[in-house]
């Protein structure tokens, strides 16, 4: 240990004068340490979220989703949909055709997206998180079914129970050159038959409907056409290395998309959201920091003595300014180690118990999700190294500037 780190030290473990600079020193380290707590806490409950999110998303979406970079569908034969299946990696190919479409059923009528998809769809790890009840089919080629999403069905009515319960689906047809005074020639329609409602987010569950491929290729007559193919990867594989050889594969003229690209939007949002709150909680925590500012500043008026003699022995005003900014980091860093440790102890006993509820009882999980990264916690105490160095600067140059003539 050298001098300077001694008489901090000191300055810092002190018992002699509990007077007022003591205190205040006492209340700049807790509000580090309060500072620290909810930097770990809300960071990790963005962390936890960030989680669900994709958690939720996987439980609808392909780990890869193939679309065309233009237009809305492509052709997509059984010849080349094979060769596709054969490259390395890929476990599951998924035909998708999916459209807006209106359905009906006893009077209600809503327009959602009808997603037809072929008959390995469900093999894929669908709605694995969230709720799902009714039957896990699809129909047959005679009675076609249909997955809801929650907010479909209940707007729609439908009752799972209900015996031979049908919805109509209508979609319109091509505009043709002659027009016809038959409505019925304008639109093509059919009838589905409600198996299961599925509940993952309110996008999802207020905006789709799930039906057999054949179903949706007629109805829309679509032939060979696809709007997207949905891949699963082999276990073993890494999504990235499968996803370059599809891209390679297929070329500029499709998107190979993975699980956070197919949202990117909303990934981006929430990493904003927590850069934002990092940024807010950091600004109250220089603010809070003006106190160890003030202390350190008392401290300097105080000690012009001993800082004196200390000139007079041959200090330089290096020495002394060494002094109080490493006077300025034992309280941050006292602070700061018991606000990462006690944060670090929240967040377990959150992850464990789930202190904190929801207090929404339909929502997926009970308690707010987290997740410790521990980039977060270099970031942190990166953020109070450095207004801790801000604070104490001004202390320690005015202490460095003390007349030792005029206090001798």
């Amino acid at each position: 240990m050298n001098f300077s780190s001694f008489i901090a030290g000191r300055y810092f473990r002190s018992k002699k004068k509990r007077n007022f600079i003591t205190v205040l020193s006492i209340i700049s380290m807790v509000g580090v340490a309060v500072g620290t707590i909810a930097l770990v806490v809300v960071m990790s409950v963005f962390n936890g979220l960030e989680d669900l999110i994709r958690g939720l998303f996987a439980s609808f979406d392909a780990e890869l989703k193939i679309e065309p970079s233009s237009g809305k569908s492509f052709l997509a034969p059984k010849e080349w949909l094979s060769e596709i299946e054969k490259i390395e990696g890929v476990s599951t190919l998924t035909e998708v055709i999916e459209d807006n479409a209106l359905f009906e059923h006893d009077g209600n009528q809503i327009v959602a997206k009808i997603k037809g998809v072929s008959a390995n769809f469900l093999d894929q790890g669908r709605f694995s998180k969230g709720y799902y009840w009714g039957d896990t089919s699809l129909g047959t080629d005679i009675r076609p079914g249909a997955i809801l999403g929650r907010g479909v069905g209940f707007f729609l009515s439908v009752n799972l129970e209900e015996v031979n319960s049908i919805v109509k689906v209508f979609y319109p047809k091509a505009p043709r050159s002659a027009a016809s005074i038959d409505p019925s020639q304008l639109y093509a329609s059919a009838l589905l038959e409600p198996r299961g409602f599925f509940s993952i987010d309110q996008q999802f569950d207020d905006g789709y409907v799930i039906a057999p491929l054949h179903f949706t290729r007629d109805l829309l007559n679509y032939g060979e056409k696809r709007t997207s193919l949905e891949i699963k990867v082999k276990d073993g594989y890494k999504v990235n290395d499968v996803q370059k050889s599809l891209k390679s594969f297929l070329g500029p003229e499709f998107l190979v998309k993975n699980a956070d690209e197919q949202h990117a939007g909303i990934i981006r949002t929430v990493k904003l959201e927590k850069l934002f709150v990092f940024l807010t909680l950091t600004f109250i925590l220089a603010i809070a920091s003006f106190n160890i500012f003030f202390s350190l500043s008392m401290l300097a008026i105080e000690k012009k003595k001993d800082i004196a003699v200390l000139k007079a022995m041959g200090a330089r005003d290096r020495l002394i300014r060494e002094i109080f900014l490493k006077q300025g980091a034992l309280i941050a860093f006292s602070g700061a180690v018991i606000g990462l440790v006690l944060g670090y102890l929240l967040v377990v006993a959150q992850d464990t118990f789930g202190l904190v509820s929801l207090g929404i009882s339909s929502a997926v999980i009970d308690a707010y999700p987290v997740r410790m990264v521990w980039t977060d916690l270099i970031w942190i105490s990166a953020a109070v190294i450095s207004i801790t160095l801000l604070a104490s600067w001004r202390p320690a140059i005015i202490a460095s500037q003390v007349d030792t003539v005029r206090e001798l």
